[in-house]
Formats: C-alpha cells, structure tokens, sequence
C-alpha cells in the first residue's frame, strides 16, 4: 500500500478509502453484511495498509476500535441526513442540526474526533455562511480534524472555498466527487478546481455501482443481489454509451489477463488530482483485487481505448439520494 496527503494538508491516507455501506444491516438491502460477516473484511483492509475508512458508523466505530489504535486509521464520515430519526431540523446543513448530528455520530463511533467530517451534497435551503461558520466551530472545538465536500457544482464548490478565506474559516481540503470511466463529467470543472486550489478528491463509486466489474451485459438482466436491488445505480448507468465503454473494458482486461474491475480501478487511480477512490467490498477477493489495481501500469494506448468510447453524460449524482439509496448508519 501506498500513501499520499489528502491535498495540501499533512494528513496521510492509503491510495485507497474503505467505503462501509456494505456493512451493517442486511434489513437495508439483501447484499449489506451483518457485523460478524463484515468483521474479516475491516481485518482484510487493515492487513492490506487501508488506513482510511468512510463509515457507516456503528459497525465501522466497533470493527476499528477492537483491531487498530484510533491514531493509526482516518475516519471520515459525514453530515446531511436523518441518522436515527424524522425532523424538520433533522437534516441539511444548518448549524443545529451539523453541531448535533456531529455529536450523535461522535457518540455512535465511540471516538473524540473525527478526521474528515463531509458535507454529504449541499443544502439549497441552509444560508451558506451558516453552514460553514459551523463547520469550522467543529474544529475549532476539537470534534474534527479536517473538513470535507461531497458533489455539487464546480461555482458551488468555489464559492464555499472563497469565502472560507475570506472569513478565516478552515475550508475544505477534499472533494468526495462522483467519477469513474463511465462517468467523466467531473472532468470539466471539478477536478481542475481541485487541483488548482489543492484539494484532493475522493471518488465515490469508483466501479460504477459494480458495473465496470463486468456483472452486467448489454440487453441482460442483473445477476448479483445489488444489481437487482440497487434503484440508484439505475438512476446513474447502463446507458448503452455506458455499454461501449464497458465493451472497451473488456477488450482491454482480456488482453491483459485482468478482472475488468482491477483495470477500471488502475485507470482511475493514475487520474490527476485523485488521492483515494472509495471501495466498496462484500466478498474479501474485492478487497485484494482492489489493491492489487495499484501494481497495474496502463499504457497510453491502452488509456486511449478506453477513454474512447464516452460521450458526453448530464450531471448526473449532484442531487441529493435519499436516505435509502445511500444508508444511514
């Protein structure tokens, strides 16, 4: 495993994040494992250098409290939906319901900090100023170390990091964005926002939802418990340019003796600004196919082959998912 710092901060995070939706309670969804069968995964991550987990929160706080000391890994988590109940002041980004969901998650990790607290998509209806000025108390106060984003526009994103300067406020320092070889629109504005303001991104679904795994065909039914119930990949993918992407993918893994998803996986690692796409892991095979993407070298050729196909997509994950898509704790 290697390491590099979450943008211009001193941090150090593992090339790849553990993203902990897939473990909790397989009430949610048919694929999501119970706390014993999720308990060798979090062994296995650790064992391969994952130092950085983005949590579903109950299960996460427990797995890495009995297998690794809290200075030793980075927990990132964040902030917008209901966790526990319904509420007018329940969700968003206003400063009563991020200064309490701060605590109650705080509480549900069992740690003092938090690493990487993250807006989860922005709040049309919390005054911007508000939003951040909370944001920073956090840190100031000690409940966290470092402040992240989730999706949203490239002005949006620009103008939270302006005015975090302009009022001395801690701003943000990554940029969990929606990029993977079938969706590049991040590419336009975000990623070279980013870059230049030295912030460093997080890719969620970095496969696509497991589609860049290769599990789906053109005109074929889903054949895995998540495909066939996971409404909000339906909502992102298998357009049929998405297909001819994913026929590239093939070809290109084919010829290297490569799970497709390893060569998916390779692709966005070697992209600018891109400090730790965010894996999900139900069988622990993933998790070592995972990183053995980081040994994968593509040649430009092969880069081309697969950049080829895309056309381009409408902005697509920047809305907020309910509750249900993306899981509370």
């Amino acid at each position: 495993m290697s390491y590099v710092r979450l943008g211009r901060t001193g941090l150090k995070v593992s090339r790849l994040c553990l993203g902990c939706m897939s473990y909790g309670d397989p009430g949610w969804r048919p694929w999501v494992l119970d706390e014993e069968a999720s308990r060798p995964h979090f062994r296995k991550a650790l064992d391969l250098g994952i130092n950085f987990f983005d949590t579903a929160e109950e299960v996460t706080g427990r797995m890495l409290k009995e297998m690794a000391s809290r200075h030793d890994y980075v927990l990132a988590t964040k902030v917008f939906f209901p966790a526990e109940k319904k509420g007018p002041n329940r969700e968003g980004l206003s400063r009563k319901h991020i200064l309490e969901a701060c605590d109650a998650s705080l509480r549900r990790l069992g740690t003092d900090f938090i690493d990487v607290y993250q807006v989860h998509r922005w709040d049309p209806q919390a005054p911007f100023e508000e939003t951040l000025s909370a944001l920073d108390s956090l840190l100031r106060a000690g409940k966290v170390r470092y402040l992240g984003a989730s999706s949203m526009a490239a002005w949006q994103f620009a103008k939270a990091l302006y005015t975090s300067d302009r009022r001395g406020w801690e701003r943000f320092v990554s940029m969990q964005n929606h990029y993977n070889l079938v969706y590049r629109e991040e590419e336009r504005e975000m990623i070279p926002l980013c870059i230049a303001e030295g912030v460093g991104c997080v890719p969620w679904s970095p496969l696509a939802r497991g589609f860049l795994s290769g599990s789906r065909r053109r005109g074929e039914p889903a054949d895995t418990a998540r495909a066939r119930s996971d409404e909000f990949a339906d909502k992102l993918y298998f357009r049929d340019e998405d297909f001819d992407v994913l026929d590239a993918l093939l070809e290109v893994a084919e010829a290297r003796h490569l799970p497709p998803a390893r060569v998916a996986l390779a692709w966005l690692l070697s992209r600018p600004g891109v400090v730790a796409p965010i894996i999900g892991a139900t069988k622990l095979p993933h998790l070592e196919d995972a990183a053995a993407a980081l040994e994968v070298r593509l040649s430009d050729d092969e880069v081309a082959k697969l950049e080829a196909p895309y056309e381009p997509h409408p902005v697509l994950g920047h809305e907020p998912p309910t509750a249900r898509d993306v899981g509370t704790v």
